[in-house]
């Protein structure tokens, strides 16, 4: 079976029982890997309903079919549970190394369930599997903890994904992280490894994976390289500039959040966009594994030396959205973040509902205590509170729930901006409403990277399209992005990938490398098929549509003050009920049985 190992490797915490379980070609054709492979064994093995903390929950590393070749971004994993944040599907991916390496040791995927009496980890090389004793680095920052695990196993090229403190305290937004600085930050699945006891994956690989046509793959995947260098994200801004090179853009296009959301542009986004980083703190771009764009930045501060990051996402998440303009800390926090094991965008929107909370006195001076001033602007407040709600101490344990119990606690949900319990990253969606009906309908809650409708409305892939259309064939974009994520997570590729690819480039990467002769049109309707699969889980979990397919109140009833998109609101309840009926489902939301039926999903109806 080319493109896979072929091998499930299955760990059950509670017992120390390790086995490895067979996949074959017609498993991998239904799921193809990443996202598919683990809705499939969450939905097959698991109770919907379960306390995403408890041992019940299963905790899965999947990679995907192109994980671990030279196809452009190759070395993608994804790590899949029940969200302790949201109560529904997480699904975090991250870049690095791990993934790669994980394949290259002969397995596809690990499923973890239960829970290990002390803290542990895997150490797996090649067909060597064991669990060990992680008492010794439990409480250690995610740089100690790959550097002692590195050392301890004798082996400089060993690739560890692991939890920081955030996830040992089980703060519901912790990720697991790898490679010092490549987060599968969403939804809190560190939190859920935090629980079973599990600190790290250790692995070494030594094999290689297999293809079908290894002259011909290796004549596709150049031809795709050769189109992503030609394109001007792909192969310019993003080399360039890092993912910051959307700081001037979106915030010129007047939809760059500013103090949880009150304004959509920041008055001092230039200072802090990836032009000025690159001036002032840039040594070198750092890429991924097969990766020809090299988004990832390595800066350098006096205060701190080297370091990596942050992404757009983040350096919103820890200024803009906080009112902060301050480069050089911002660039801190998000050190401060990787260190440990925090999802920059949850722990800037956590902190920014708290700020308008204290701004309007629902959080009152005497909640806080001693702590700096929950004010926009206050730079101190960043570190402080990074701190506190890593180690849940004081204020910071009520902040270590995340956006929406803060603000439930304190009577003002409404000025929690996020979906399904989830902080929302760095799109004010008033200014490009496709993308809010994205937000509201993402399976993971609050988040942009399943369905990026920012390419079309604003940077003009495929084409570009009025932020302001709410037509028929918006909504269908909305569904195609959705699904097309769904298949380039499942593949093991990066989503930055569709600045220079499209649907049928995907398509022959993955032919060439698994010897099919799937139309695009068949591998589409694999994603389709995972994002039903984890609406299904989701509705089984108690997802009621009609209550949660929404957004904030702010973005649906409070127009944008000023800028580009002045007067607007998003207009979901026009384009709801029309997302509902192009996917086939009920007026409701739900999932009919024609639709499970069509998608082969019956097993788990």
């Amino acid at each position: 079976m080319f493109g896979y190992q072929g091998k499930i490797l299955r760990v059950n915490l509670t017992t120390g029982k390790i086995s490895e379980e067979k996949i074959d070609e017609k498993f991998a054709k239904k799921w193809l890997g990443t996202r598919g492979f683990g809705i499939y064994y969450i939905l097959k093995e698991m109770d919907p309903k379960v306390d995403p903390f408890s041992p019940d929950n299963k905790l899965i590393f999947a990679t995907g079919p192109l994980t671990g070749t030279t196809a452009p971004t190759g070395g993608r994993y994804m790590v899949i549970t029940k969200s302790p944040l949201t109560g529904y599907i997480a699904m975090a991916n991250s870049g690095g190394f791990f993934g790669a390496e994980l394949k290259f040791a002969g397995w596809d995927a690990i499923i973890f369930e239960g829970k290990a009496d002390h803290p542990v980890y895997l150490y797996i090389n090649d067909d060597q599997v064991e669990l060990r004793d992680a008492s010794h680095v439990w409480g250690k920052v995610v740089s100690e903890t790959e550097k002692i695990l590195t050392e301890e196993v004798g082996d400089k090229k060993v690739q560890i994904a692991s939890i920081g403190p955030a996830g040992e305290n089980l703060v519901r937004f912790a990720a697991v992280m790898n490679n010092g600085h490549r987060a599968a930050g969403r939804g809190g699945v560190g939190a859920v490894m935090g629980s079973k006891n599990l600190k790290a994956v250790v692995v070494r690989g030594h094999k290689r994976v297999e293809i079908a046509d290894r002259q011909k793959f290796t004549s596709v995947v150049k031809e795709k390289i050769e189109k992503l260098k030609k394109d001007p994200v792909a192969g310019g801004g993003l080399p360039t500039y890092g993912t910051a090179v959307l700081v001037n853009i979106i915030n010129s296009n007047g939809l760059y959040p500013t103090r949880n959301f009150q304004d959509s542009q920041f008055e001092y986004a230039e200072e802090q966009s990836g032009e000025a980083m690159r001036a002032k703190y840039l040594v070198r771009n750092k890429p991924c594994f097969a990766c020809p764009i090299g988004c990832g930045r390595v800066n350098v501060l006096p205060t701190l030396g080297e370091t990596e990051g942050p992404e757009y996402e983040s350096i919103w998440a820890l200024g803009a959205n906080l009112g902060i303009n301050d480069l050089a800390s911002i660039i801190e926090a998000n050190h401060l973040c990787d260190e440990y094991g925090l999802d920059t965008i949850s722990t800037g929107g956590t902190l920014a509902t708290a700020m308008e909370l204290y701004e309007r006195g629902l959080i009152k001076p005497e909640d806080i205590g001693d702590a700096p001033p929950l004010r926009f602007g206050n730079t101190e407040v960043l570190h402080y509170y990074i701190e506190k709600l890593t180690f849940r101490k004081g204020f910071g344990d009520i902040l270590a729930e995340g956006g929406y119990r803060v603000a439930e606690k304190f009577n003002g949900v409404e000025y929690f901006m996020g979906v399904k319990k989830q902080e929302l990253p760095a799109y004010d969606p008033r200014g490009a409403e496709g993308h809010g009906l994205g937000y509201a309908t993402n399976n993971r809650g609050g988040g942009h990277i399943k369905q990026y409708m920012i390419s079309p409305e604003i940077l003009g892939y495929p084409y570009k399209m009025d932020p302001h259309d709410i037509s028929d064939e918006k909504v269908k974009m909305v569904i195609l992005f959705q699904d097309l994520t769904a298949l380039i997570d499942a593949a093991g590729l990066c989503v930055f990938t569709t600045f220079g690819l499209g649907a049928d480039d995907y398509r022959d990467l993955l032919n060439a490398a698994l010897g099919w002769d799937f139309t695009t049109e068949e591998y589409l309707k694999i994603g389709e098929r995972i994002w039903n699969a984890e609406r299904l889980f989701n509705l089984k979990a108690g997802l009621d549509p009609l209550k949660e397919d929404t957004l904030p109140k702010r973005l649906l009833e409070e127009p944008v003050k000023q800028g580009p998109n002045k007067g607007h609101v998003v207009r979901l309840k026009e384009m709801l009920p029309r997302y509902y009926a192009l996917r086939g489902w009920t007026e409701d939301g739900k999932i009919p049985e024609e639709k499970i039926k069509e998608l082969g999903l019956e097993e788990f109806a």
